[in-house]
């Protein structure tokens, strides 16, 4: 490698590579990291191997790949594994135009789940509730009588109420969603979060 240069400016690039993924280092090279201050691994010790003329390499790997730091993008890159754009793990094999349900998942009869979603070991959807399309529950999610979900990402071990209308939201672990609330939109509800019963969020 003759250059490293990390987030360069748009007239600075040359390739269309980027540095992601996970870094191998010789622990006999550690001594020119300082000690107790700020220090970029990519702004700083990359380029100092290459100024010393040390190996330096990198493997190029032009498979799928998505920065996942936004809600917009990590709810991408679910879509995206639905679209068979990407296909690992269980997306792997699956038919990913059907409900993906882990075995050990309990679906109450009387309970309706519309493909394309994913329903993760543990979790339980009781009667007259609805998970539709693009939807996402974690492990031990619990989903009650007549929940409506659509597009939404639940974490795990989070509860959705009796009569919640929850449609678009990414929702934390161990949150509950109280009965006859309506989340509508691109929300975040971060870890633990509890609302009330008739909480309204969105149009």
């Amino acid at each position: 490698m003759r250059r490293f240069l990390e987030k360069p400016n748009p007239d600075e690039i040359t390739c269309d590579t980027i540095n992601a993924g996970i870094y191998v280092l010789e622990p006999d090279t550690f001594d020119r990291i300082p000690k107790d201050v700020s220090y970029s691994i990519e702004c700083a010790y990359f380029p100092s191997l290459i100024e010393r003329k040390e190996r330096f390499v990198a493997y190029v790997d032009r498979g799928y790949w998505i920065d996942i730091g936004t809600p917009e993008k990590y709810v991408q890159v679910h879509r995206d594994m639905f679209e068979g754009k990407f296909a690992g793990g269980l997306f792997a094999s699956a038919d990913r135009t059907r409900p993906i349900v882990h075995p050990e998942a309990r679906i109450e009869d009387g309970a309706t789940i519309s493909g394309p979603c994913f329903i993760d070991a543990g979790a339980h959807v009781k009667s007259g509730a609805t998970v539709g399309g693009y939807s996402v529950l974690g492990r031990g999610v619990l989903v009650e009588e007549s929940a409506d979900l659509q597009d939404t990402i639940v974490w795990p071990n989070s509860r959705i109420g009796q009569n919640a209308v929850v449609h678009g939201p990414i929702i934390g672990r161990n949150c509950h969603v109280g009965r006859d609330s309506v989340l509508k939109g691109r929300s975040l509800l971060g870890d633990k979060t509890q609302l009330t019963d008739f909480t309204s969020i969105g149009s």
